[in-house]
């Protein structure tokens, strides 16, 4: 990674020399990786713990450090959170977390969700076939709450381009209605801060901004479920899951474990170093420097006459009709993404001023 990193003044890391000599130790990338919003580099210690979990399963050493991790990593994304780790439960995707989530709603029930929002949010509701879909405008997300409105579904931050949900409005706006809020934060956790004690249920999965490997969401639940049912559980939902394993389980677990599935072991083991470096960061910290390097590209997108879609605030920037060059910047060792016809750019705590300059120039021509 060449050129000077644009860390904060404060936060966790007491200076930003501090800051770019921590990221430059974990991140070592060999081309211009601003795609953070497909996927997030794995960090060094995330690297090294991986191969650490294949040598237990390989040596045949015991897995107990592996279902440990488990629970340190449930621990760290509480704390990035906000919540009690007793709210929090592990499965595997964001679109399995929905699924639970719409199963609990009732026939008939209106969910309204931001237009064109991220399918594992959405599509669980759609194939129930008997709730009422309703879908608007992000913007007007919090004004379409209504009376007969049961859950508002909404990603923090839009997939496709960038733009932040105001989730204040549509909290007030949901209580003022007697409606359920859940939150996708997979675009946002990292970055940008999580209130997630703020709704009933948030989902987050963790190979994105939070830099871990793939398989794992976390579920954010209300302390007394929210009216779900663990239709996935298994021996590891029990309160005492081993002397849980044979019959059906007695007495499940009196936290939100109760909705776990068998935990994808290796990506916890992964994962739980890579929370621990966004919570050592700091989100704040991390949150000035991609926000400082997504402004520089939206400045110099204007010096090249090109217009991104409007998403205040984000690390996120889609430029329309620049998607088809895609394939070419990736020939030129640059990582980003086509989305609905729009160069996707994402801005994330290993990018530099120099590589939004060299994505800059190679638009340039």
């Amino acid at each position: 990674m060449d050129g000077d990193f644009t860390g904060p003044q404060s936060g966790p890391m007491e200076t930003t020399e501090s800051f770019d000599s921590l990221v430059r130790a974990e991140f070592t990338p060999r081309n211009t990786y601003l795609n953070t919003a497909s996927s997030g580099l794995l960090p060094a210690r995330t690297v090294a713990a991986l191969h650490e979990a294949v040598a237990i399963r390989a040596e045949g050493r015991p897995l107990d450090p592996l279902f440990d991790d488990v629970e340190v990593a449930r621990a760290t994304f509480a704390r990035l959170a906000g919540v009690p780790a007793t709210r929090v439960a592990s499965g595997p995707s964001v679109a399995a977390q929905s699924g639970l989530i719409a199963a609990a709603l009732p026939a008939g029930a209106e969910v309204l969700t931001a237009e064109d929002d991220f399918t594992s949010v959405l599509n669980p509701f759609h194939v129930r076939g008997d709730l009422k879909m309703r879908a608007v405008p992000l913007e007007r997300l919090a004004e379409s709450v209504r009376p007969d409105t049961a859950l508002v579904a909404v990603s923090a931050a839009q997939s496709a381009d960038g733009r932040i949900a105001d989730l204040p409005a549509l909290r007030e706006a949901a209580r003022a209605h007697g409606a359920r809020t859940y939150v996708d934060y997979s675009q946002a956790a990292g970055w940008l801060p999580m209130e997630a004690g703020a709704d009933d249920f948030t989902v987050t999965t963790t190979f994105k901004w939070l830099l871990g490997p793939h398989g794992v969401a976390f579920l954010v639940v209300p302390e007394d479920f929210g009216g779900l049912s663990p239709l996935l559980a298994g021996w590891v939902a029990a309160e005492e899951p081993w002397n849980s394993c044979y019959g059906p389980v007695t007495e499940l677990a009196h936290s939100a474990r109760r909705f776990d599935v068998s935990p994808a072991l290796f990506t916890h083991a992964g994962v739980r170093h890579s929370l621990a470096l966004i919570e050592e960061l700091g989100v704040a910290a991390v949150q000035a420097h991609d926000l400082a390097l997504a402004e520089r590209f939206r400045t110099g997108l204007a010096s090249l006459g090109h217009e991104p879609l409007p998403a205040p605030a984000s690390a996120i920037v889609s430029v329309p009709g620049l998607g088809a060059r895609q394939p070419e910047l990736s020939r030129a060792g640059i990582e980003v993404s086509d989305r609905a016809g729009s160069l996707r750019a994402s801005f994330h705590l290993y990018n530099t001023p120099a590589d939004v300059d060299r994505l800059l120039d190679v638009l340039a021509g």
